[in-house]
C-alpha cells in the first residue's frame, strides 16, 4: 500500500498546463491595467501642468495690464482686441517694446497682446485667448461662453483655452480670471 500512494504523491506534486495558462492570464491582466493606469497617470499630469501653465500666462496677462493702466483707460483699449486662435496663424508683431525703448501706453499694450498671443500659439494645442467685458455667470458645468456681453462696468476677464488631447476642437474656457481693481 505504501508504494501505491507514494506514487500518487508524485504524479500530483507539479502544476497542471491550465493552472500555468490561468496565472500566466491573471498577471497579463494586471500588466495590462497598470499600464493603462499609467498612460492615464501621464495624461492627467500633463493636463495639470497644461491648466498650471494657462493660469499663470493669464495672470501674467493680468498683471500687465495693471502695470499699464493708461492704456486701460483709453477710449479704445488695447488690451479688449486680444482675440487670438492659434488655428488663425502667428500673431503679427508690433513695435518691440523693452526696457531700452521709450514706448507709450498703446504700444507696449499691443506688445504685451502680441508676447501673450505668441506664448498661447507656442504652448496650447489648439489654443484660443481673448479679453473682453464679461459679467455673464458660468454654465452648470461652470465654464464661461466665448462670447461675452461688453457691458460698460463689466469687470475684464482673460479666457483662455486649448485643445485636449482627443478633441478635435477648443471647447469652452479652461482658464477665466476677472481682472479685480482695472481702471473702467
Amino acid at each position: 500500500m505504501r508504494s501505491l500512494s507514494g506514487s500518487f504523491l508524485r504524479a500530483r506534486a507539479g502544476f497542471t498546463l491550465v493552472e500555468v495558462l490561468v496565472a500566466l492570464f491573471v498577471v497579463a491582466l494586471g500588466i495590462a491595467g497598470a499600464a493603462a493606469l499609467q498612460t492615464l497617470a501621464v495624461r492627467a499630469a500633463r493636463d495639470a501642468a497644461r491648466l498650471s501653465d494657462g493660469t499663470r500666462l493669464a495672470r501674467s496677462l493680468a498683471e500687465r495690464m495693471r502695470a499699464n493702466p493708461r492704456a486701460l483707460s483709453l477710449p479704445d483699449n488695447p488690451y479688449l482686441h486680444l482675440d487670438y486662435d492659434a488655428g488663425s496663424g502667428a500673431p503679427t508683431a508690433p513695435a518691440l517694446c523693452y526696457a531700452d525703448t521709450n514706448c507709450d501706453a498703446d504700444e507696449l499694450a499691443r506688445f504685451d497682446v502680441f508676447e501673450v498671443a505668441e506664448a498661447v500659439a507656442a504652448s496650447f494645442p489648439g489654443g484660443r485667448i481673448r479679453v473682453c467685458r464679461d459679467a455673464a455667470e458660468p454654465d452648470a458645468t461652470g465654464a464661461l461662453p466665448w462670447t461675452c456681453d461688453a457691458e460698460d462696468g463689466a469687470p475684464i476677464v482673460v479666457k483662455l483655452g486649448w485643445r485636449a488631447q482627443g478633441e478635435r476642437e477648443t471647447g469652452a474656457p479652461k482658464v477665466t480670471m476677472p481682472l479685480a481693481g482695472a481702471a473702467p
